[in-house]
């Protein structure tokens, strides 16, 4: 008599399991994202922690549409060509800003390699915008690299965010494997010059993920 091997599988525990929560605050966040067609990293990362930050009323904008030109290993974000960037996109989140009474906003964008200053100029409206009709918010900024442009860089840092992120996402050995077309020593010049252009207005961070989940 055989035996059915689903009955020695051992049994998943709870927490592993994701569930769509019942919080008005998240149902609420979400029709926000869909009415004002924005994008979320949260969503388009396939982030599984969206479920608890948008209960709590927060979400990681990212502008600059939702096609990236490199392919991350770690991300999930598609690849392709972009589209091209929506001019009131940058009044649009600072709009959602507003409705959610944001007292900290994250904006990030997929890599655009396909423009000559890699939507550093997106990044400098959009700062603007937010800070024009939410003078209280903490702004802070997650950019890619920019092909390490200085007068990129610099675009961005003349909006006077509050914070500077910039990820190394890996260590220098498995760079080359997990961020396609980014450069370990690229990304720490990023951040040494965003440093030193700021003059101290500006805190710098950056981030790394530990086993790359």
């Amino acid at each position: 008599m055989m035996m059915d091997a689903s009955l020695h599988q051992e049994r998943k525990p709870d927490w592993i399991k994701v569930r769509l929560p019942n919080n008005p605050v998240f149902w609420s966040t979400k029709s926000l994202i869909t009415d004002l067609k924005l994008v979320t990293v949260c969503d388009e990362a396939q982030c599984p922690n969206r479920w608890e930050c948008w209960s709590h009323g927060t979400a990681t904008f990212m502008i600059a549409g939702e096609k990236c030109t490199r392919a991350c290993g770690f991300c999930a974000v598609k690849t392709a060509k972009p589209d091209p960037l929506e001019n009131d996109e940058p009044m649009r989140v600072a709009e959602a800003t507003r409705r959610m009474n944001l007292r900290h906003v994250v904006i990030t964008a997929v890599a655009r390699d396909d423009l000559r200053d890699g939507g550093a100029e997106h990044f400098q409206r959009t700062i603007e915008a937010v800070r024009s009709m939410n003078p209280e918010t903490i702004i802070e900024v997650l950019v890619p690299d920019f092909n390490d442009r200085d007068w990129a860089l610099q675009l961005v840092l003349d909006a006077r965010p509050h914070i500077f992120n910039h990820n190394l996402e890996t260590i220098e050995r498995l760079t080359p494997l997990v961020r396609s077309r980014a450069q370990y020593h690229r990304s720490l010049s990023v951040l040494k010059k965003a440093k030193a252009m700021a003059g101290g207005k500006v805190a710098t961070k950056s981030g790394i993920m530990l086993g790359l989940g």
